[in-house]
């Protein structure tokens, strides 16, 4: 039948000329107008797209009839345009990025984006990037305002809405200005000169936005050749991929995407969780999905609805070290900072309690003891965000109340490895 012809056709490239696509008609239209003909060239394109379409054809039979006449699942993923990175994860590793075709993918893709300057990227480019992007999609969800994101080692190390973007790239970088040194920045609208000239003096490795406008590209293709510059024009439409996968040795998981910030909003202690701390609430969660497990994250409102990452542990075994070791040590850090800089004239030890009880807490996991609600509440933290769903969450719950401390249920786990 018509494979047969379509195989056959390809076969003989050298004079046949084989259309499997209807995108093709107008080009080979032109081309014949033009010139007379269709090029060897052309003929030799369109022989490999019509062996790819009918390998395609028979990959697709293959896997409904395995699973309609035998039970069997059978996972066929296609990507093309292979093409060679720096290098990959380390120097010695070398590495390649491949194009997914013919799946659902929609929306914002990384793969897709369009380089409008710099060198050419790493394996780690893109790894960060993906995270930053994912991370200013979800903000997306949940906020009108500018938004920017500062992700290092594929986590976001600064994270912030704000009025203005110059403002909330202001407030992102300043959350941890180390580890924002060779970052990857994201923005959620096209990036403008004002938060482009904020950049000046500082390194990062990639910024990504869904333009930018011609005075601030020129101001960052004069700032660095390097730097490179990836456009994102689809920003604002939803991801549109439905799994995710990870290699193992021998095989392959696959997972739907994790989708959404919570399945419910309970109040669990007798202390209400006050409605005007709901946004920052999901702020903070949005953070935390986003942050290696165990991830704690502590955000704040440093202007009237307008919130930022103030402190972040990620990646630890367990998750008393993400709380006391790391997000509550940068947190602190931080707000001495905000204290010397903005001349504060309560002491560092008011300044920093106010602080950190108008603060939420967010965990991607539950808490499996009470240990870590009082580390929190003795910093100063009084709001608390969590999935639940420990076995202790009695016990949890427990000392949240005789600590004051107020804490919502989400109903949904967001671990990352």
């Amino acid at each position: 039948g018509g494979p047969a012809m379509v195989r056959a056709g390809a076969k003989n490239y050298e004079h046949v000329t084989v259309i499997v696509d209807p995108n093709e008609y107008r080009p080979i239209i032109e081309e014949i107008s033009e010139t007379g003909g269709v090029s060897f060239k052309t003929r030799k394109r369109l022989a490999v797209k019509a062996f790819r379409h009918t390998a395609n054809y028979d990959g697709a039979i293959d896997t409904y009839l395995s699973r309609v006449l035998l039970g069997e699942d059978v996972l066929r993923l296609q990507f093309t345009d292979g093409r060679r990175l720096r290098y990959g994860e380390n120097w010695h590793q070398k590495a390649e990025l491949y194009i997914e075709t013919g799946g659902k993918s929609t929306g914002p893709s990384l793969a897709r984006a369009r380089q409008l300057h710099g060198k050419q990227m790493s394996y780690n480019n893109y790894v960060d990037s993906e995270n930053a992007m994912q991370t200013i999609k979800e903000l997306e969800e949940t906020t009108d305002q500018h938004a920017a994101v500062v992700v290092k080692h594929n986590n976001p190390c600064g994270l912030a809405t704000g009025n203005t973007q110059l403002s909330a790239i202001r407030a992102a970088w300043t959350g941890d200005q180390i580890s924002a040194f060779g970052s990857v920045l994201c923005f959620n609208k096209p990036l403008g000169l004002e938060a482009a000239e904020f950049l000046k003096g500082r390194f990062v490795e990639v910024i990504l936005a869904p333009g930018f406008e011609p005075d601030a590209l020129t101001f960052l293709q004069k700032k660095s050749r390097d730097l490179r510059l990836l456009e994102l024009p689809d920003m604002s439409e939803e991801i549109g991929s439905e799994h995710t996968y990870h290699h193992i040795t021998g095989g392959v998981l696959r997972q739907t995407m994790n989708r959404g910030l919570y399945e419910k909003w309970e109040t669990v202690t007798v202390h209400e969780f006050p409605k005007a701390r709901w946004n920052l609430a999901r702020f903070a969660i949005a953070a935390c999905k986003h942050t290696k497990s165990n991830a704690v994250v502590i955000g704040c409102e440093y202007e009237p609805q307008s919130y930022a990452l103030l402190g972040a542990g990620a990646g630890q075994p367990n998750r008393v070290d993400s709380i006391r070791k790391l997000a509550l040590t940068k947190a602190e850090e931080n707000i001495k900072t905000w204290h010397e800089q903005n001349h504060v004239k309560t002491s560092l030890d008011e300044y920093g309690k106010q602080i950190l009880s108008e603060s939420v807490l967010a965990s991607d996991a539950f808490f499996p003891f009470p240990d870590s609600i009082t580390h929190s509440a003795e910093a100063g933290i009084r709001y608390i965000v969590s999935p639940g769903g420990s076995i202790r969450d009695d016990e949890v719950i427990a000392e949240a109340e005789r600590l004051g401390v107020s804490m919502i249920f989400t109903g949904m786990r967001h671990f990352s490895h």
